[in-house]
């Protein structure tokens, strides 16, 4: 297994990636890093966990959605960016109580 160094909102991590899946690695490293970086630059989410977790909640629902390719549009459309999210307070509200008992997502 290949091992590639990317970065993620400005910090780096060093990944494993099966040969041959460079490229579908650092594409899904590049939409990772565009919702992390979408949901702290509109200001409202300043813990790096909290950003994780939405980020993670918007890929997963724009997959669920409809596949890669509905993601890949949604992505650039931004519909469920941070500001534009249903209940942004409730959810803050239940992963703060999550968090709250071991005090560290990731």
């Amino acid at each position: 297994m290949k091992q590639m160094e990317v970065t993620i909102m400005g910090q780096s991590y060093l990944l494993g990636c099966p040969e041959g899946g460079e490229a579908a690695l650092a594409k899904a490293v590049s939409q990772v890093d565009r919702e992390m970086s979408a949901i702290r630059d509109s200001g409202r989410v300043k813990a790096r966990e909290r950003i994780a977790v939405l980020a993670a909640l918007n890929l997963a629902y724009q997959l669920a959605e409809g596949g890669a390719s509905a993601a890949n549009a949604q992505a650039k459309s931004r519909p469920l960016a941070a500001d534009n999210l249903p209940d942004l307070e409730s959810l803050m509200r239940r992963l703060d109580e999550a968090l709250e008992h071991d005090g560290k997502l990731l």
